[in-house]
């Protein structure tokens, strides 16, 4: 009996032991949260600078608690790919155009709408995820609505025109077809700039251009020189037609998986590199003029015949016909201080 009860008292320290020890929960509770952050920038890009700046910093600034590896120039996939794979969480984090996420929310495209902010730093207020009362609302809607989150905004520049020829009106652009981006407010916009809507995806934009499927395209300034678009189209048009903000968005899961405090670290992280990345841009924008125009570009602007009212005009008239639903956001942005 003796032995038997023995017995039972060693069985019985065998299992509660772990219990104590662990305090009943998993041993995984202190691992690092890793996750995944897909883009579609190259080398050199401000996006893939911000990408990188910001992985870096969550990591230090958490004491490793978070890591974040980052993939950029489509290693994951296109931006549709990629939206899916961040929605059944597959990637955790990505960054693109607001209108990349508008097939879950269909109002958040009308950030991308050309010509509604006053300035790079107007633009960055109105889409920031913890202070902009019109960004709050419908980031809440893709919350409810596809498990994602917008948590960062980075800056990359004003939009130009680039063609291979000049242009000084919409006129010009009659029966040319220019590159957009594969989203339905770029088909709007171009097609308000007189040209013929074409959709053709970032990685096969330089053969597009040197093959002549489109004879034009938009990009802010950095993405022309690090594409090297210089290559194959010789005329910049200074409209500035679209303040480029690229939304960093995460999978709402992976998101929640991050400590309390550490979320509100990222938040911080989020709020001053976002402002970082309008300085970055800036500051740049002379340089890379510059840069541009020792490859033989020829700059088009406003001092030299090119006339923005018009695109101005032409522009906001087919956004209005074809987002008539807009106005009142739009004029939501537009009072924002």
């Amino acid at each position: 009996m003796e032995r038997y009860l023995t017995l039972i008292f060693l069985i019985t320290v065998i299992i509660v032991t772990p219990i104590f020890a662990g305090g009943g929960q998993d041993n995984t509770a202190n691992e690092p949260v890793e996750l995944r952050w897909a883009h579609l920038g190259v080398e050199g890009e401000i996006l893939t600078i911000f990408a990188d700046e910001f992985a870096k910093r969550v990591e230090e600034q958490t004491n490793g608690r978070v890591k974040i590896e980052v993939y950029g120039n489509a290693a994951l996939g296109n931006i549709e790919e990629t939206i899916n794979s961040v929605k059944n969480g597959t990637i955790d984090m990505a960054m693109h155009d607001f209108a990349s996420l508008a097939g879950f929310v269909e109002n958040l495209a009308v950030f991308n709408a050309p010509f509604i902010y006053k300035d790079a730093a107007h633009s960055m207020r109105v889409t920031d995820p913890y202070t902009s009362p019109v960004m709050r609302e419908l980031n809440q809607e893709l919350i409810d609505t596809a498990g994602i989150r917008i948590f960062a905004n980075c800056y990359r520049g004003a939009r130009q025109l680039t063609a291979n020829f000049p242009v000084y009106s919409p006129a010009d652009l009659s029966g040319k077809k220019i590159r957009g981006v594969p989203l339905p407010i770029w088909m709007t916009m171009i097609k308000g700039m007189g040209a013929v809507p074409t959709p053709v995806q970032w990685a096969e934009l330089a053969t597009a251009l040197a093959t002549g499927v489109v004879e034009g395209q938009e990009n802010p300034l950095n993405n022309i020189y690090s594409g090297k678009l210089y290559e194959v189209q010789d005329y910049i048009m200074m409209t500035n037609h679209m303040q480029a903000i690229q939304t960093c968005f995460v999978n709402e899961k992976s998101w929640m998986k991050i400590p309390q405090e550490d979320r509100e670290i990222i938040e911080k992280i989020a709020v001053n590199l976002g402002e970082e990345s309008v300085k970055w841009t800036l500051d740049s924008d002379d340089e890379y003029k510059e840069l541009l125009e020792a490859e033989g570009v020829t700059f088009i602007t406003s001092e030299n015949g090119l006339q923005i009212d018009k695109f101005v005009t032409d522009v906001l008239k087919q956004v209005n016909a074809d987002y008539p639903q807009w106005a009142g956001l739009i004029k939501e942005i537009q009072a924002i201080p």
